[in-house]
């Protein structure tokens, strides 16, 4: 059974001639030694799919009683002890903590939620939701309704639900009727009806709005962009802006996120090792190749020179090459 987080275009693939007590020997001797052995840690563990690595944990508890990621912790220290934290965390564990993270302490980093909730198919959601529940005995509708407020709000728990149609067959006589609707709840009308664009936005496939928008343009002879853009605002506008972008090009939009997080003065490293984890074993391929495409110097050289030491080197061999 293929995982559900697992696609075509990573720059992470399963090792060949796996052996998880072998791994699990050399990062214990690795972390236990006088000084820790960062190049043996770093080689094992960017070079292991992430199933790999939950192997690997467990071959590691069973065979020293400790938990891996709490040596890890341990041993190590700062974005580079996160990073490798973070590889050996399952996917949907991993979204769940980056979700609770977003929402702790004063403020939401609403960027966050809406890089999360929108780039995560419906399956992922569902096992988001359950390992949320897991974790933290509440539910992620609960968090999001607490941290959030209307419009905005009720589009996120949309997307929390993994309700959003997964099948590649396109309606084109939906499409047409969507394209409408959207055009008189927004354009069209005095006001704006904001539930016709969430139902619509949140809950139709990805292919299937790519079609709608289409339609829509030919309807209005606007971009669904600028209709947003016009009608609404706020976090809800960012919400279904970035919705549109991720149906256009996903790896386009996670690349923008990417530029974002390594411009300016400082790093931000929560973004940075979130997208370069979490999609390695997707289509950081693709996001690779929309980096260079818009930015025009590679996503290898932006990392080469915005971060230092074990944590650049970590990250390099995620990124997987220069372009």
């Amino acid at each position: 059974m293929a995982s559900i987080w697992v696609g075509h275009r990573g720059t992470v693939r399963d090792y060949p001639g796996f052996s998880p007590s072998v791994d699990a020997e050399a990062i214990r001797k690795a972390i236990r030694g006088i000084g820790t052995d960062e190049k043996t840690v770093i080689s094992v563990l960017t070079e292991r799919s992430n199933a790999q690595r939950q192997l690997i944990a467990k071959e590691y508890q069973a065979a020293y009683e400790k938990e891996l990621k709490d040596d890890l912790k341990g041993d190590l220290s700062g974005h580079f002890e996160h990073l490798m934290v973070a590889l050996v965390t399952p996917p949907a564990v991993f979204d769940a903590k980056q979700l609770k993270k977003s929402m702790k302490g004063t403020g939401t980093d609403e960027d966050t939620l809406i890089e999360i909730l929108t780039t995560r198919t419906s399956r992922q959601m569902k096992e988001v939701s359950q390992a949320y529940y897991t974790i933290y005995k509440k539910s992620l509708g609960d968090a999001i309704s607490s941290e959030t407020s209307g419009d905005f709000r009720k589009a996120l728990l949309t997307l929390t639900d993994g309700r959003r149609d997964e099948s590649p067959k396109v309606d084109e006589h939906l499409a047409k009727k969507d394209a409408q609707i959207l055009y008189n709840a927004g354009e069209n009308k005095w006001g704006t009806d904001e539930d016709k664009f969430t139902e619509i936005l949140c809950l139709r496939s990805f292919p299937q709005l790519k079609l709608t928008f289409d339609e829509y343009r030919n309807i209005s002879q606007k971009d669904i962009e600028d209709s947003i853009k016009g009608e609404l605002s706020g976090h809800f506008e960012d919400l279904l802006l970035a919705i549109v972008h991720c149906v256009r090009n996903t790896p386009a939009f996670l690349a923008q996120r990417l530029y974002r997080a390594l411009k300016g003065a400082g790093t931000d490293e929560f973004t940075l090792n979130r997208i370069m984890v979490s999609r390695s074993e997707i289509d950081l391929l693709d996001i690779r190749y929309e980096f260079k495409k818009h930015c025009g110097y590679s996503l290898y050289s932006a990392i080469k020179s915005d971060t230092s030491g074990d944590y650049e080197s970590a990250l390099l061999k995620i990124c997987g090459g220069d372009d």
